[in-house]
């Protein structure tokens, strides 16, 4: 039996708990916290809210712990720690050597994942994917991020870059520039700002009766209202999730696909044009592959990086 701080570190938000596995039985999850990530003060900032955060798991667990597994955002070095790359949404935090300064403040073994890497990894082991020997997970929300998982293992590849299913191109996005600098990509029609900038450009309400922004869940429920903008701006994000999986699928083969993030919960306007888009793409071979949710939640990271101390210790061995 292992007990393991997991710090899930995310733009907005770094959760934290107390993650213990015993071999051939469910991870237990524990001592859940959440503070803000305050991203824009920092870097350095952000890496202490991590300190505090894993301190107070450790205090809750009575001191003593096995390891610490994180879940970052960035492009992460595994086999390091480091934090060798991050966008603006966190400035300062590229660079953060981020594995070697917990394991300095706690005298503990310290592994750290990609954050949608270690998202799949929890999916795949103990989630939706727990009885396929592959598959792969796809998170769909502010963002779009995935991971190929076979046999436990995650597939990195050579800059530990692999999953970045946003990044991909499909037909729907032609034409759109795309954050990266390149264009025609997934992510800047079919994640959760494509959709809400589609709906206002064809017409819809760019704010709420009070003021506030529009938001997702306001558009989702337009569009199962009949809201034609609603709708067509839904049925964008859905056709191109769906054509994209059906291409990652048809080189991939994987025995599922799990889809989690808030997009995936939209209602039947964005799965039917999903479905429509997955069947254009898919190959007839792979056309049976189930598609499943997600069932872990935001349990998912802590689980996968947890399960990643657990699987480094092993590989050093």
């Amino acid at each position: 039996m292992a007990r393991i701080v997991a710090l899930d570190i995310g733009g907005t938000k770094i959760a934290s708990a107390l993650v213990i596995l015993d071999e051939g039985k469910a991870p237990v999850v524990e001592f859940v916290g959440k503070v803000p990530t305050e991203a824009k003060l920092g870097g350095a900032h952000v890496l202490q809210a991590a300190i505090d955060s894993a301190r107070r798991v450790i205090d809750a667990a009575g001191g003593t712990v096995d390891g610490i597994g994180v879940s970052s955002a960035g492009v992460i070095d595994p086999a390091t720690g480091d934090v060798t790359y991050a966008n603006e949404i966190m400035p300062g935090w590229g660079g953060t050597h981020l594995g070697a300064e917990l394991e300095a403040a706690f005298g503990v073994p310290a592994r750290v994942l990609n954050d949608v890497h270690a998202h799949a990894l929890g999916e795949a082991r103990w989630g939706g994917g727990r009885e396929a020997s592959s598959c792969l997970v796809v998170a769909v929300g502010t963002g779009i991020g995935g991971a190929f998982v076979e046999d436990g293992h995650i597939m990195l590849g050579a800059h530990n870059e692999a999953g970045h299913i946003g990044h991909v191109s499909c037909s729907d996005a032609v034409g759109v520039p795309c954050s990266c600098g390149a264009t025609g990509h997934l992510e800047p029609i079919a994640a959760g700002p494509g959709i809400i900038e589609r709906y206002v450009e064809l017409g819809g309400d760019a704010t709420l009766p009070d003021g506030t922004p529009i938001d997702g869940a306001e558009i989702d429920r337009r569009a199962a209202a009949g809201d034609d903008a609603a709708r067509a701006a839904e049925d964008r994000s859905g056709h191109a999730i769906g054509e994209v999986l059906g291409s990652l699928v048809n080189m991939l083969d994987p025995d599922c696909v799990i889809l989690s993030g808030s997009v995936a919960q939209c209602g039947p306007a964005w799965h039917d044009a999903m479905a429509r888009g997955w069947h254009e793409s898919v190959m007839p071979p792979v056309a049976q592959t189930p598609i499943v949710s997600g069932d872990l939640g935001g349990d998912a990271p802590l689980i996968g990086a947890a399960e990643n101390v657990i699987a480094s210790a092993y590989a050093s061995l």
